[in-house]
């Protein structure tokens, strides 16, 4: 590689991380204290050795949890931190580092920008090189915060944690690298990637699931794997380090041979032709078309998190045992009616968070399709600005219902009872949802340079309903989020106030939002 092709490399990365300067530094705080908390509640959950070691023993007894945490390798307080939160720590890393990467490459060129930059003084492979040394900061930032979070606990195994965490980030930085030459559009690059990284987990989980001593083949060819068989707080594996720092220099080595292949706004895998006739009358098919691949994708995955979660339900009073204080957590999040109800309320709140992601991210296609230029051209058709963004809030209001009913659908078929109760807990979450789905369409129609908001607003809430009752924050904050105000089911009674208010408040949204798209400029 010559000096020259990779010409205003430096200037790029500021760039890309003065565009990145709020997305990031909440994402890697987000991540790294997650972990570095996840000692204080873990302590007040289990303050002793004896604890401890029943919490351990009776973990890697069980499979089904092994496949979601991995298995305690070391019951002392740093080990358990790592176990309860290393891989899906990891799995942030390894989304954050997609995201960071696909945006600054084929995005980049998608919109057009790169070929206006391009025009300067810029290398070949400055671009690329830029994108990975953004990712590069991020996963280094969110290492840091876990070493510097949990050096309490022992410094060389908070060294290992934070380490394995950002190096699994910057193994999936490469592969979306190599990714984002082949494909022509950032979406299906960050789809494939997300692909990946989905495969890695699940031979994890099979392997995890197969295996308690954590040493399953499957797990060795998962780089989400790797991140445990590092073995923090357990007698640290450093070499296994060499693992995703390999993988990730052969995949950048890669995607460095395939940039030099190609024309820039080009790539390897051609999008077929469409046919000479269009067969998409209306611009809702077109939506429809565009979005039910992502939807058809979100709702399998819900079925089957819900046949897993399900599977777990009877265990739930084994996995808490006679700990009070975990009892009290479980109930906080899932209501104050019997553990099971208390269970089963909690993982339906869960998937109702992340069901916001597909909401927000749907409502979102629609500042894509307009800062890509795409838009422009079908509007310049008798086709007006609401009818255009009906088809698309069709898909981002209705599609939550659909992967919530799918979810209860599995969460009964993996419990085998209350099929009626537990379908009402799943769907009852869609005011939450079509909330944070108005405020992201009030964002873009309003206020179209803040519209990615929309994306830190549902991780915040992400953010407090999934560690804040571990925490143990007060009810005022975990009010913040529209979440909070959701009733617990199943265990207690619909309380139909705070199901309406949500909902007329996302109406509202929707319609200021609306109404600011019709008195702006597009593109602006």
């Amino acid at each position: 590689m010559s000096t020259s092709e990779l010409t205003a490399t430096g200037a790029l990365t500021r760039l890309a991380l003065r565009r990145d300067r709020l997305m990031l530094p909440v994402w890697a705080l987000v991540t790294g204290g997650m972990v570095a908390s996840g000692a204080g509640s873990l302590e007040g959950l289990y303050g002793t050795a004896a604890q401890r070691a029943e919490l351990a023993a009776s973990m890697n007894a069980n499979s089904s949890m092994r496949s979601l945490y991995g298995p305690v390798l070391d019951d002392s307080l740093g080990g358990l931190v790592a176990w309860r939160f290393g891989t899906f720590a990891a799995v942030l890393a390894a989304v954050m580092s997609l995201i960071i990467v696909v945006r600054h490459t084929r995005e980049e060129e998608e919109t057009g920008r790169q070929e206006m930059l391009s025009a300067a003084a810029v290398g070949r492979r400055a671009p690329l090189t830029a994108a990975l040394l953004t990712a590069l900061t991020a996963n280094a930032a969110v290492a840091l915060i876990v070493t510097a979070g949990l050096a309490g606990q022992g410094a060389a195994g908070a060294l290992a944690l934070g380490l394995a965490i950002g190096a699994t980030g910057m193994v999936f930085a490469g592969a979306a690298a190599i990714v984002a030459q082949l494909t022509e559009s950032a979406r299906l690059a960050k789809g494939l990637t997300a692909g990946v990284l989905g495969l890695a987990f699940v031979l994890r989980a099979a392997g995890d699931a197969a295996n308690a001593a954590g040493d399953s083949v499957l797990t060795w060819l998962s780089p989400i794997g790797w991140a445990g068989h590092v073995r923090a707080f357990a007698g640290e594996r450093w070499w296994v380090l060499l693992l995703p720092a390999a993988a990730a220099l052969v995949q950048t080595a890669v995607a460095y041979r395939l940039t030099a292949r190609r024309d820039l706004g080009m790539s390897f895998l051609q999008t077929r032709p469409g046919p000479a006739d269009g067969r998409l009358a209306t611009a809702g098919a077109l939506a429809w078309r565009l979005q039910r691949g992502t939807l058809f994708g979100w709702s399998a995955g819900f079925l089957l998190g819900g046949l897993v979660f399900g599977g777990m339900v009877d265990g739930a009073a084994d996995i808490v045992g006679d700990n009070e204080r975990a009892r009290e957590i479980f109930e906080r999040m899932g209501g104050q009616a019997a553990l099971t109800d208390a269970f089963l309320a909690t993982m339906v709140g869960l998937f109702g968070m992340v069901a916001a992601l597909f909401a927000v991210g749907s409502v979102l296609r629609l500042h894509g399709e307009e800062t890509s230029q795409r838009a422009e051209s079908l509007l310049a058709a008798p086709v007006g600005r609401l009818r255009w963004a009906a088809g698309h809030l069709l898909v981002a209001f209705a599609g939550p219902a659909l992967i919530m009913l799918l979810a209860g659908l599995g969460l009964y078929g993996g419990h085998g009872e209350d099929l009626g109760p537990v379908l009402g807990a799943a769907l009852a979450q869609l005011p939450a949802i079509w909330t944070l789905a108005g405020l992201a369409v009030l964002l873009w129609g309003a206020v179209p340079k803040a519209a990615v908001a929309g994306w830190g607003v549902a991780g915040v809430c992400l953010a407090l309903g999934w560690t804040g009752p571990a925490l143990g924050l007060p009810q005022a904050v975990l009010n913040l989020s529209p979440f909070g105000h959701l009733p617990k089911l199943p265990g207690q009674e619909t309380a139909w106030t705070p199901l309406l208010v949500l909902t007329a408040l996302a109406a509202a949204l929707v319609a200021a939002g609306l109404a600011g798209l019709r008195r702006r400029d597009m593109a602006s």
